[in-house]
């Protein structure tokens, strides 16, 4: 990653080396936005619920908690922390082989 730059003589700011790069990372980022309104929007229903008595034994982290949980969340993978590790199932990338020759 570098520092931010404009690309040509445009408003657009360059991030990435590769152009490509900031466009996903532009589209990642606005299906993060829109999952987290679904997911505050889901707090708040949740939270209403509660209060009237038909859900119980609920506990809502305030909405700066989840904030800044989610935002931790969402820029672990850029930070270069990841903690995953296929596990080579159905859905693998790994090729039918290679997958066959772990089996054994």
């Amino acid at each position: 990653m570098k520092r931010a730059s404009k690309r040509g003589g445009g408003g657009e700011q360059l991030f990435f080396d590769d152009p490509a790069v900031d466009g996903l990372m532009g589209v990642v980022m606005a299906l993060a936005t829109e999952h987290y309104v679904l997911r505050d929007r889901l707090r708040l229903l949740e939270e209403q619920l509660a209060r009237s008595g038909h859900i119980h034994g609920a506990e809502f982290p305030s909405p700066q908690e989840d904030a800044e949980a989610f935002t931790a969340e969402l820029l672990r993978p850029l930070l270069g922390i990841q903690e995953s590790v296929s596990a080579g199932g159905r859905f693998s990338l790994k090729s039918k082989s290679n997958r066959r020759r772990s089996k054994r």
